[in-house]
């Protein structure tokens, strides 16, 4: 008895091939940096609750409404947001309980916090990434698409920024020079080329820069 031919499907051609790839390239999660930044490039305690002497230089973000809504909208084109410990703690203490259109988005979103000794987080939908953090965020990046958004996390962003996972830096520079505390950038290799994609000014003073960073070159 004669068995029948296994069932080959065609090979596609090389075009969709790519096209595929290409999609797959795009639909990846794109690391994003947010962060608020001094004019000589501190970002050490904004909110003035860390016990840092120069702490409390933002202002309120309530008497800012150009900024509020900024956290807002990227917030709501946020896929997820990507945290170090301390600045998960952070957040949560300070938004978990609340309510209104940024609470609800920020208490919503997916969060995956950098830690190794969190162990059962309790602000809603979080999972804290185990393992190498380098294999973690360029796992996630593959898992999402959208934005993954790293606010805070100094530490972790220094380290995202020195082995090329960032994708974008957006950075709110404060008129003020502090003259001391942890700077946004630390040392690395080898110098990282970034391309400036936008400019606005808010309020008082505000510049608000989005930088994306330059691949090979």
């Amino acid at each position: 008895m004669n068995e029948s031919p296994a069932f080959s499907p065609p090979t596609p051609p090389a075009a969709a091939v790519a096209d595929n790839t290409n999609k797959r390239r795009t639909e990846m999660g794109t690391i994003v940096i947010s962060d608020n930044v001094s004019l000589d490039g501190v970002i050490q305690d904004p909110a003035g609750d860390e016990g840092f002497r120069h702490g409390g230089w933002v202002g309120l973000i309530k008497d800012r409404p150009e900024l509020n809504k900024l956290a807002l909208d990227e917030a709501l084109g946020a896929q997820a947001l990507l945290l170090g410990r301390r600045s998960y703690e952070w957040l949560a203490a300070r938004w978990q309980s609340r309510s209104g259109e940024l609470a609800d988005r920020l208490n919503s979103l997916p969060k995956y916090v950098v830690s190794s000794t969190l162990e059962d987080p309790d602000w809603n939908n979080s999972t804290v990434l185990e393992g190498d953090v380098l294999n973690a965020v360029s796992k996630l990046k593959q898992e999402l698409s959208g934005e993954i958004v790293v606010a805070g996390s100094f530490q972790l962003l220094r380290t995202l920024i020195e082995h090329d996972l960032v994708d974008e830096l957006r950075l709110k520079i404060f008129p003020v020079v502090l003259g001391a505390g942890e700077h946004l950038f630390g040392e690395t290799s080898d110098k990282k080329p970034m391309r400036l994609a936008d400019t606005q000014t808010l309020g008082d003073g505000i510049a608000y820069l989005t930088y994306e960073l330059v691949r090979g070159s």
